[in-house]
């Protein structure tokens, strides 16, 4: 005798009770081994009869051709797009498999330098958001559906103040046509200020962060590498990148006879600890001591404080260093964005020491237009707490869900008189706002955004909106003289203006020579998914949009300080 659960084991009335409310009509069957036997016989009869019934032919059914063909379209054969995906701001260079319009699939674009034809999961997945249907549809207004122009109506009731009392959120920013747009609106609202918040951002403060977005590193040119508690071939905005060449310094050819080496210094298993060829774990506070007995090692002169483990620590370092010292101007040292800014520093002097800056790691200005104004969420609850803010517009985070707890941000959003959340999905931040205004997908909008190594990559869409999605072109646009510009506009009309030598840039094609005529470059721009000689190492300006940015600020006294 076998039971099914305990409750019929106990074989109590309150059980009886629940099978007759669970299966009223068949729970007198439960016990009935007959009963049972017979109901499988009736279903497996109407099963058969369904199925013979389902196999009558249906009539034939014509399919009407195009009445007008469209250009380069035969039914099922895909079209390929170049475009990007963002990820923390900085674009993940894609390629798009397109049927009849559709996006189907995403793969890595071959013909940019941050991709080389490779992308992620979380890339590859991006096409489920698009048709999510739990994506946000409409423009909400407290809990009512409310049209674009109301919106739009709204924003320029806070123009007219000059941005008295309005304060923007946003994640990171790469686009250099979202930058000019950012400073038109600081320029034209000169009491606006604007915070930045990455929930993923290192905590440590901004100068961390700002040092690694300043590193690329050339892991094909090097044979010996030092991870201190970075996982670069798992996470950042150049892991795709940097997973092939570390992974080509591995094979050996003939040509190649020599396989890299990999040291990992790590408080937490990695993906890239599982590469390592020599391991040691450290607690989180002491990599900056074992940075400081490396540096001391190869002349460095820094001194690193005594802790428990210091003998096998010092060990370590010594046969590290001199690895290092054997490989001078082909070996890099990699820090986390987690440490703090001591270890970036000390990376650095190191890299220099051994004469790898310039051919395994090049350093630049950082990518983020924003990252001035990193850290600046606690400035931000603060003056909520105040209440200073009349206007709250955040776009790209979520930081109801993701901010510390001990700045109670979703219950100082409260003191807010009005909260404009632009996002994909209505979450934890949308259900506080007043205005929820959806965000449209990068399949589906146009757009701008800066690889890892600065190369400028080219967002465009493959589909009209699926809802009543807009881009955050859009969206800050409400807040300018001209509410009327489209995103495609918007970009393509500041690179145009940067083709003609606008914003530091030097627009050339891949063979060096220039393009005759500004159309040829955007259409060439649009086939390859990119702008060539835009990477930092190519002599593209690491910092475009400063002059706007500075120009905003001066506008705006004490923007900068009140926003970083």
């Amino acid at each position: 005798m076998y039971w099914r659960s305990l409750g019929e084991l106990a074989d109590t009335l309150q059980f009886r009770e629940y099978l007759h409310r669970e299966f009223p009509e068949q729970a007198s069957e439960w016990n009935d081994p007959k009963g049972r036997r017979q109901f499988l016989k009736l279903m497996s009869a109407s099963l058969a009869l369904a199925g013979v019934g389902a196999c009558t032919k249906q009539p034939p059914e014509l399919i009407v051709p195009y009445v007008k063909q469209p250009e380069d379209l035969v039914p099922g054969r895909p079209l390929f797009f170049a475009s990007s995906m963002l990820m923390s701001g900085f674009a993940q260079p894609v390629l798009v498999e397109s049927h009849m319009g559709r996006p189907t699939k995403i793969e890595g674009n071959p013909e940019h330098p941050a991709s080389l034809g490779a992308t992620d999961a979380i890339t590859q997945a991006a096409v489920l958001d698009l048709y999510d249907p739990d994506r946000a549809k409409t423009v909400i207004h407290r809990g009512e559906v409310a049209p674009w122009g109301s919106f739009a109506g709204e924003m320029s009731r806070f123009k007219a103040r000059k941005g008295a009392g309005v304060r923007f959120l946003t994640g990171p920013v790469t686009s250099p046509s979202l930058a000019e747009l950012l400073a038109t609106v600081l320029a034209e609202n000169p009491q606006a200020r604007w915070h930045q918040y990455d929930p993923v951002a290192s905590p440590g403060g901004d100068q961390p962060a700002r040092a690694a977005s300043e590193a690329t590193y050339h892991f094909d040119k090097a044979e010996i590498i030092v991870s201190l508690d970075a996982d670069f071939l798992a996470s950042g905005p150049g892991t795709v990148r940097y997973q092939k060449d570390f992974a080509a310094g591995r094979r050996v050819t003939d040509d190649h006879k020599v396989m890299n080496r990999l040291y990992v210094i790590e408080s937490t298993p990695t993906l890239t600890g599982t590469k390592a060829d020599h391991r040691l774990t450290l607690p989180a506070a002491e990599i900056e001591n074992f940075a400081r007995e490396l540096s001391s090692h190869l002349g460095g002169g820094a001194a690193a404080a005594s802790s428990e483990g210091a003998a096998d620590r010092a060990r370590f370092a010594a046969a590290v260093a001199k690895d290092l010292q054997g490989r001078r101007g082909r070996s890099v040292v990699v820090a986390s964005p987690y440490q703090p800014a001591a270890v970036h520093d000390l990376a650095r002097s190191m890299n220099e020491a051994l004469g790898n800056t310039g051919t395994t790691v090049t350093y630049a200005g950082p990518l983020d237009v924003s990252a001035g104004r990193a850290g600046s969420l606690k400035d931000l609850a603060a003056a909520m707490d105040r209440g200073q803010v009349e206007l709250l517009v955040i776009s790209g985070v979520n930081p109801a869900y993701s901010a510390p707890v001990d700045l109670k941000f979703a219950e100082r959003l409260a003191k807010v008189g009005t909260v404009v959340y632009h996002g994909l999905y209505v979450d934890e931040t949308a259900a506080l706002a007043h205005w929820m205004v959806p965000d449209a997908h990068p399949l589906e909008s146009w757009g701008d955004a800066r690889a890892y190594d600065g190369t400028v990559s080219i967002v465009q869409p493959l589909i009209a909106p699926l809802y009543d999605g807009r881009s955050i072109h859009e969206l800050f646009g409400t807040l300018t003289s001209r509410t009327d510009r489209h995103t495609h506009e918007i970009v393509k009309d500041y690179w145009t203006r940067a083709f003609a030598g606008g914003g530091g840039w030097t627009i050339r094609g891949r063979d060096g020579q220039p393009f005759k005529d500004a159309e040829t470059f955007w259409r060439r721009a649009l086939h390859d998914g990119l702008i060539p000689g835009t990477a930092v190492a190519d002599g593209g300006p690491a910092t475009p949009f400063a002059a706007a940015s500075k120009a905003a600020d001066a506008a705006a006294p004490g923007a900068a300080a009140a926003a970083g």
